[in-house]
């Protein structure tokens, strides 16, 4: 298979996305706490793809760096209190990731599905796609607001509900996209360039949860996974380069 008839030939038909990012991605080296740097790297990379492309940008943030909670559960807390820890998490990286963005003049908002009027605005959705249709990004925070359910299921979600076009997930530590195994422990992995949805869920491979894939398979949205640290791969996805797994 062909890039050309894997992909498309010339300028992403794709004018909103929603991109995925675990909070891990933004963690310093240690794995925790918020890496400084590298929110300023993601931000200018920002910036160049709104003066490049014609799109609309929503972002779903994790609290991976901060707080898990499937791992907090497993150390004694209530899993549905530990999950509201995680999704306080995910404010607090919203919030950095703003004022990041900011700092590189993107007009931003962040949207939490957890009251906190003080500090970002309520999800409402006709609010999030008229901030996007001013040209400005939105930051989606708090998961979905319930126990149970990953920020994987929360960026199909709320993709689905702005009609964005796809969601392209971010990884980092080297991963470039989706592989048949664990490429860090079995050398004979191999990536795959195009999947299904239904491949998906039957091989239960690592692309997002069983939740998340549903959601957008039912509302026909792809998902690219890709490694957001390396430069440019962000913009050169939305203008149309076959790079990392397309799911679809």
């Amino acid at each position: 298979m062909t890039e050309e008839t894997r992909r498309w030939e010339g300028e992403s038909p794709w004018k909103r996305v929603v991109l995925k990012l675990s909070g891990e991605a933004i963690a310093d080296p240690s794995g925790n706490n918020i890496s400084g740097e590298i929110l300023r790297s993601l931000a200018t990379e920002i910036s160049l793809v709104r003066e490049e492309h014609e799109v609309d940008i929503a972002i779903v943030v994790g609290g991976g760096n901060i707080w898990r909670g499937m791992s907090g559960s497993d150390g004694g807390i209530d899993r549905a209190q530990s999950d509201h820890m995680g999704m306080l998490a995910t404010v607090i990286n919203a919030i950095a990731l703003q004022d990041a963005l900011e700092r590189a003049d993107v007009p931003t908002r962040v949207m939490t599905a957890i009251g906190m009027a003080q500090i970002a605005e309520p999800y409402i959705r006709r609010r999030a796609v008229r901030h996007l249709e001013k040209g400005r990004v939105v930051i989606f925070a708090a998961g979905t607001g319930n126990p149970f359910f990953t920020t994987d299921t929360a960026a199909a979600l709320r993709a689905a509900e702005i009609d964005a076009d796809a969601v392209l997930k971010g990884t980092h530590s080297g991963v470039d996209g989706v592989y048949t195994a664990d490429p860090k422990s079995d050398p004979e992995a191999q990536l795959l360039q195009e999947v299904s949805f239904l491949d998906v869920l039957s091989r239960e491979l690592a692309v997002m949860d069983s939740a998340a894939i549903a959601v957008c398979k039912d509302n026909k949205m792809p998902i690219v996974v890709f490694d957001l640290m390396t430069s440019g791969n962000f913009g050169s996805i939305l203008g149309g380069a076959a790079i990392g797994t397309l799911v679809r």
